[in-house]
């Protein structure tokens, strides 16, 4: 029996088998083979393999999404079929003596930069596709195996850190835990495990080669630990820990269909901030009055090409026919910082936290931005549809968002294309936005405040760093003095605001947002019924 302490970031005892996720994106040691042939050998082995996976994951594609989104697959495998990549790889094994991993590895740098750098965009965006086919190759290479996320059991999940674009090929209802070696309270892994109620760690000081998929774990995410090859006594505290829960779960129950109001009469709207349309059933199940933030974004992480408008409007109508009438407000896409997607080609920045992210990427790609909203209006005749617009600092940029949407729906008219103007709201989670917040409110129906980012700009502290975590103080009275002056401002305009960050779901501070004035509080569907159950008490 081992065991470790890390940081918890959501509650709850989980007992059952792990799977280990591998970083593969680590440097490729370089070594010298014993044999240029057997390496040769591996390599032709490894595309085999490498091909049949493609051609299963293409096959399921068509079942599930159409052969439009299928045809991804069929252009990785003609990649594995691509003489120039494939010679550069046999070359450099055959020439240099190099290991098939390190030839695979320099091969892919050398063929995607050079596609990068090209001006043609059809061109750029293989270069992603070299990537993910290369990545692939390397995982059959050094044996580890691809998870199955239809055949696996449910498992506790061992990983160095969680990009959003690995969360989002997970099957959650497959995860019993989540447990990172690095990561910050705000990461996306943070997030996740909130939205789907399972228990989570980060800043484990864990060496995942000590660890392998299989053996038995207990993760308790109140105290911190993990425990690996619990003992029979560990394991039977742990499930008497889980029963316990279960019972905490069933009380909750009983806030289901009541009033989010406190004692003297104060009401709040109680919302559910969800990361793609398979969340939307845990905000149905927990009873959110609706949807504070669908994070469009994640219909654009863990691909190489750009969702069409015909995908993203499936994906917001299904939301909004979910819903059933209630109300689902749809960021439009927050690109960047730690949101990484291949296909927008943003390149490497020296701050990316501070660099092209959000709005600005929308404004500096319209074309991208425009078929969005085209989507989301054609979208908004199902249901009750508002947007906003995340990461604003000034009103010339909503101004300009302004005159494209105004655009957009001049196109839908010519073309007779059904379509609805939703409710227009921005993200506040700039100093810069609040300090103009009386002038924004004229421009806007609502407010959504994103105390995440608002905390880390108004701090100086990058919140994705887990170094600084003893400084990050989401209680800090500047921030919450910034909430206070946005929902003022919103009000003095008529206008409503309300609160989408983490902090929202913190119940030291709930009776404080609603002397305030909060409108509305949108958290993980996860904590909904704690915060009526809170609210009502008040």
């Amino acid at each position: 029996m081992r065991s470790y302490i890390g940081k918890p970031v959501y509650k709850g005892v989980r007992l059952g088998p792990v799977i280990v996720i591998k970083d593969m994106h680590a440097p490729v040691k370089r070594e010298k083979a014993d044999s240029s042939e057997a390496e040769l050998k591996r390599l032709e082995k490894a595309c085999d393999k490498t091909k049949n996976q493609l051609q299963k994951l293409y096959h399921k594609a068509v079942r599930e999404a159409g052969e439009a989104s299928a045809a991804i697959f069929e252009a990785h495998q003609m990649m594995l079929e691509d003489e120039d990549f494939l010679r550069a790889i046999r070359s450099m094994i055959e020439t240099e003596q190099a290991n098939a991993e390190y030839a695979v590895a320099a091969t892919e740098d050398r063929f995607s930069e050079m596609l990068a750098g090209m001006d043609d965009e059809h061109m750029k965006a293989r270069a992603a596709d070299i990537k993910d086919v290369s990545n692939r190759l390397l995982r059959n290479l050094s044996g580890q195996k691809e998870i199955d996320w239809e055949e696996m059991e449910p498992a506790i999940i061992i990983a160095e850190d969680l990009s959003p674009s690995e969360t989002v090929r997970m099957d959650k209802d497959k995860i019993l835990a989540l447990v990172t070696v690095h990561g910050s309270s705000n990461s996306h892994t943070a997030i996740l495990a909130r939205t789907m109620n399972i228990p989570a760690l980060i800043g484990v000081p864990l060496e995942l080669d000590s660890v392998r998929s299989g053996m038995l774990a207990v993760v308790n995410g109140t105290t911190g630990e993990l425990i690996l090859e619990p003992e029979e006594e560990t394991c039977r505290r742990a499930q008497a820990l889980m029963e316990e829960e279960e019972e905490q779960l069933h009380l909750l129950q009983s806030q289901k269909g009541k009033e989010t109001i406190t004692t003297y009469g104060s009401k709040i709207r109680l919302y559910a901030n969800i990361g793609g349309v398979e969340d939307a059933g845990y905000a149905i199940e927990n009873d959110a009055e609706g949807i504070g933030l669908f994070r469009s974004e994640f219909l654009y992480l863990g691909r190489t090409e750009l969702p069409t408008e015909e995908e993203q409007f499936q994906a917001y109508k299904k939301v909004l026919q979910m819903m059933a009438g209630k109300q689902v407000i749809i960021r439009t896409l927050d690109i960047g910082a730690d949101k990484k997607a291949d296909c927008f080609n943003l390149g490497k920045e020296e701050n990316p936290a501070l660099g092209c992210r959000g709005i600005r990427v929308c404004l500096k790609q319209p074309e991208i931005f425009k078929t969005q909203l085209r989507a989301l209006l054609r979208a908004a005749v199902f249901g009750d549809l508002a947007v906003m617009y995340p990461m604003i600092i000034s009103v010339e940029e909503v101004k300009k968002i302004q005159e494209i949407l105004s655009e957009v729906r001049t196109e839908l008219e010519e073309q007779k294309v059904p379509y609805q103007m939703p409710e227009q709201g921005i993200m506040i989670e700039t100093p810069a936005a609040v300090m103009i917040s009386d002038e924004l409110a004229e421009l806007v129906d609502f407010f959504s405040i994103g105390t995440n980012d608002l905390t880390q700009y108004t701090l100086a502290i990058d919140r994705q760093n887990e170094r600084l975590d003893e400084f990050y103080d989401p209680h800090h009275r500047a921030v919450l003095k910034m909430i206070r002056m946005t929902v003022d401002n919103a009000h003095k305009a008529g206008k409503r605001a309300g609160i989408c960050g983490e902090l929202g779901a913190d119940p030291e501070l709930t009776e404080a947002f609603i002397k305030m004035g909060v409108d509305e509080l949108s958290v993980a569907p996860s904590m909904i019924l704690k915060l009526r159950k809170r609210i009502r008490e008040l």
